[in-house]
């Protein structure tokens, strides 16, 4: 099962922990600046999301002037059919990373979405297939319902005269990674650059076929318009500047685990791409380089599914190199 594998990925090694790693002081000076917004089904979307505005944007030196927001997906690494573990979870990384987000002026929103135990086939972190396709309500088109919590984050901040630029940065981690990934390929006009790490055990293709095999989503885009309603555009997701990280010793495999891929597309990567991340990460550096992907690719030949220093150093980097 997915949580198997992810069970080991504890707060400090996913994408919550990057900015923890390097702040210091009190996280509880952060509070003030966070603001939780309640589920609003009116609006798009059924769950709370949290937000993180540094305390100097609000001064009126920082009003009117365009700021970057940098959007993590959540991911506690672990199935929990109660949302308050989730949150709380989402409450804990927001406050640690305080420090630096206020230091680079970032706002900061961080979904509040669920991972089922009693449907644990809808990996909801990943963004799965089961997310675009299921009937359940509560978990359908989870990429929707942010794009709709984004349009409200920013409604909200340009009411205090913060303006948002009009296209967010975006990071994510293990099944975060994954759902950052394809977030991207979904809704590539959303998002200004991305990081896009240990994703799974395979980062979706940017083409439809392989050696005359057909890749469907998430393996790859052959029927990317049927899932979503719209036509992948591939001219635009070369727009977006991504950084692809790896560990040269990380064995975090979701492919076949038979959740986070149905038995068709797990055994399709496998024999396409080879048994291990690692092995298939030149098959996907090939295949965004050749369809002219402005990606770079990163493997890190000491680390294993644990986020380095030299890991976050670079994330880091990239958000400040893209960052308003």
């Amino acid at each position: 099962m997915k949580n198997i594998i992810y069970i080991f990925a504890l707060y400090i090694l996913t994408i919550g922990g990057i900015f923890a790693q390097t702040a210091s002081g009190d996280t509880q000076t952060t509070a003030p600046e966070i603001v939780r917004v309640e589920a609003a089904p009116d609006k798009g979307f059924l769950y709370p999301y949290y937000l993180f505005v540094p305390k100097a944007l609000r001064d009126a030196d920082n009003q009117n002037k365009t700021r970057s927001l940098l959007v993590l997906p959540n991911n506690t690494g672990k199935i929990n059919d109660d949302l308050a573990f989730h949150e709380a979870d989402v409450k804990k990384r927001i406050a640690q990373n305080g420090a630096v987000l206020s230091e680079m002026n970032l706002t900061l929103l961080m979904p509040v979405f669920p991972r089922p135990a009693k449907d644990s086939t809808v990996y909801t972190h990943s963004l799965d297939r089961d997310v675009m396709t299921t009937d359940r309500k509560e978990y359908q088109r989870l990429d929707l319902q942010l794009a709709a919590m984004i349009a409200d984050a920013r409604a909200r901040l340009e009411s205090e005269q913060i303006k948002l630029e009009k296209q967010v940065l975006m990071m994510g981690y293990s099944a975060s990674g994954m759902f950052v990934n394809r977030f991207v390929f979904l809704h590539p006009e959303m998002v200004k650059a991305a990081i896009v790490g240990a994703p799974g055990g395979w980062a979706i293709a940017p083409v439809g076929t392989y050696q005359k095999k057909k890749l469907t989503y998430p393996v790859g885009t052959s029927d990317l318009k049927e899932i979503s309603g719209v036509k992948f555009d591939l001219e635009r997701v070369r727009k977006s500047p991504l950084l692809m990280i790896l560990g040269g010793q990380d064995t975090n495999d979701a492919v076949p685990m038979g959740d986070a891929y149905d038995k068709r597309e797990s055994e399709l990567v496998i024999s396409l791409f080879g048994k291990t991340p690692v092995e298939r990460w030149k098959y996907t550096e090939t295949l965004y380089r050749e369809n002219g992907l402005e990606a770079e690719f990163k493997l890190y030949p000491n680390a294993t599914h644990q986020m380095t220093k030299e890991m976050r150093d670079d994330m880091i980097a990239f958000i400040r190199k893209h960052a308003l």
